[in-house]
């Protein structure tokens, strides 16, 4: 099937590279919708995780970087030929139908109706059966650097935590989002004896609307199928939870949700107490064993010294592919999410041959799998990199950056961990564009994509996004994540700023060459709360 896949697609690849835009020595988005156009078609289904659509634009990829002499670099091997790294899963389904799910008060059951007041997450294995008391734990956070912790003194042997999205404004962004991954969170829950978590969204915080979180409950979710890389063993239940429900956990409490939203939307301090009711479940799950790639390619540098060492520039490639129609749209197409990083990377990775000079250390470009996923594809690259752990100075990964309104601020996420922030600022004012720290902790962009991953790997790294500077272009964006954010209108037929787009893509190309010519390697901060992570891969 794969093959003949291929082949019916390859006259549609041989006419698409016949008609690659030409490469000026500044990006005017034109070069990089074209890259867009292809890798966001409704040929490629979506591009989820493991499918042929996904394969179909990965081949894209490949061939492009052929055509523009980039070194395969799929494999340890420096002869190499394939782009290729696979990497192996394990998919999880929940079907419903076989499901229950249901409140215990009292000795009663109140049912619960999966997609209205909650929902199961398959991104743990969750156990076929789950009866066990709930306790309100506030954020749900340990962090022992501030002395915090919302568990202590609480009885959670045994116990399903509730928690509520956010962390307290008196917690430094980056700390308050390294402990809110999925990894850190659980690390202390189990060692507190818990079994699972409901979690409520926050609603001054919420990406997605429940609306639409319940059409996806029943995707596939995916874990790496290499049992050393699960950091979720032991937590037998996982439910995301409607806030618009939430009384219904709070009822005889002496507490509402309103009380804590109210709360948590200005990241105050939480109460923590015990809920008088139980949580029942019993989940069934179907699962198979898929296998996706990430696609890796490297341009080599031109300083005999410094050319062994690599600048990572990343992108996710995979989005969720075919799902629940909206408005009778079934292919989520992810145009900004992520075909627009993968095609900046093509599209900077095309300019290198026109590039004066070229750049002294080595490049390194992968477009990883899995990301919706969990930043799996990354997490499985950092572990088993493809070049010399030691070798990689500095990653610059490129998710959803959203060039629909002019380029005037630039967002740049871990700006003040290492040093690449000083440079990110010097090359965006050298373009007259203004940055900014992310103004949004609540969102915690910082560990949602790829760049977390090479953080967790002692490797300096930043992610950034347009921003916009007016309440309208505010509006905006907000508007953009509420209707096109993971739903089938993040696609082709929306209004995207191509100048903005070209812009940024010259920006994020300086800012390679600068970290890729520079004497000396990245630094954290002394200050960084991720310093730690280079100290233990013994920079």
């Amino acid at each position: 099937m794969r093959g003949k896949s291929l082949v019916f697609f390859l006259p549609f690849l041989l006419a698409i590279l016949g008609t690659a835009p030409s490469v000026t020595d500044h990006f005017d988005g034109k070069s990089w919708w074209e890259h867009v156009k292809v890798l966001a078609d409704d040929n490629m289904e979506g591009r989820e995780t493991g499918s042929e659509g996904l394969r179909k634009a990965e081949a894209y990829i490949v061939e492009q970087v052929k055509k523009d002499g980039l070194q395969a670099a799929g494999s340890k091997d420096s002869g190499g030929t394939s782009f290729y790294q696979p990497v192996k899963f394990e998919s999880r389904q929940i079907v419903e139908k076989d499901s229950r799910l249901a409140l215990v008060r009292e000795e009663k059951d109140q049912p619960l109706v999966l997609g209205e007041e909650a929902l199961f997450s398959t991104r743990v294995d969750l156990a076929p059966e789950v009866e066990a008391p709930l306790v309100f734990v506030g954020y749900g956070l340990t962090i022992p650097e501030k002395n915090y912790d919302d568990l202590a003194g609480l009885d959670l042997k045994d116990k399903v935590v509730v928690m509520i999205s956010g962390s307290p404004a008196d917690i430094p962004p980056a700390l308050a989002s390294h402990y809110q991954s999925t990894g850190e969170r659980w690390k202390a829950l189990r060692q507190a004896g818990a079994i699972g978590v409901i979690v409520l969204p926050n609603p001054a915080a919420m990406d997605i609307p429940w609306s639409r979180m319940a059409l996806s409950r029943t995707r596939p979710s995916m874990a790496l199928a290499d049992p050393q890389f699960n950091e979720t063993a032991g937590e037998k239940l996982v439910l995301v939870f409607n806030p618009a429900k939430a009384d219904l956990l709070f009822a005889g409490s002496g507490h509402t949700f309103q009380e804590i939203a109210d709360l948590a939307k200005d990241r105050k301090s939480l109460p923590r107490f015990p809920l008088s009711v139980s949580v029942r479940a019993k989940a069934a799950v179907e699962k198979k064993e898929v296998e996706s790639a990430n696609v890796i390619a490297r341009w080599q540098g031109s300083d005999p010294k410094l050319a062994r060492e690599y600048v990572v520039l990343s992108a996710h490639i995979d989005h969720l592919g075919i799902g629940e129609p909206i408005n009778g749209d079934a292919i989520y197409n992810g145009a900004m999410d992520n075909a627009s990083g993968s095609a900046l990377l093509l599209d900077i990775a095309a300019s290198l041959k026109t590039w004066p000079g070229g750049c002294k250390r080595s490049l390194l470009f992968v477009w990883v799998t899995g990301e919706e996923k969990g930043l799996l594809g990354s997490r499985y690259f950092t572990a088993n990199p493809t070049v010399d752990a030691n070798s990689m100075v500095a990653n610059i990964n490129v998710d959803m950056f959203l060039p629909i309104v002019p380029l005037k601020l630039l967002t740049v996420y871990g700006m003040a961990e290492s040093d690449l922030g000083d440079m990110a600022r010097q090359v965006a004012e050298s373009e007259g564009v203004k940055v900014q720290p992310d103004p949004e902790p609540l969102r915690n962009i910082f560990i949602r994509s790829d760049q977390y991953n090479f953080v967790r790997r002692g490797i300096p790294a930043l992610a950034m996004g347009v921003a916009p500077t007016t309440p309208e272009e505010k509006q905006l964006f907000q508007d953009w994540l509420t209707h096109r954010y993971h739903a089938p209108s993040d696609d082709l037929n929306q209004p995207v700023d191509l100048a903005a787009a070209g812009k940024y893509e010259d920006i994020v190309r300086e800012l390679l060459i600068k970290i890729a010519d520079s004497p000396q390697r990245p630094q954290w901060k002394a200050d960084s709360f991720f310093r730690r992570y280079a100290a233990a891969a013994g920079e």
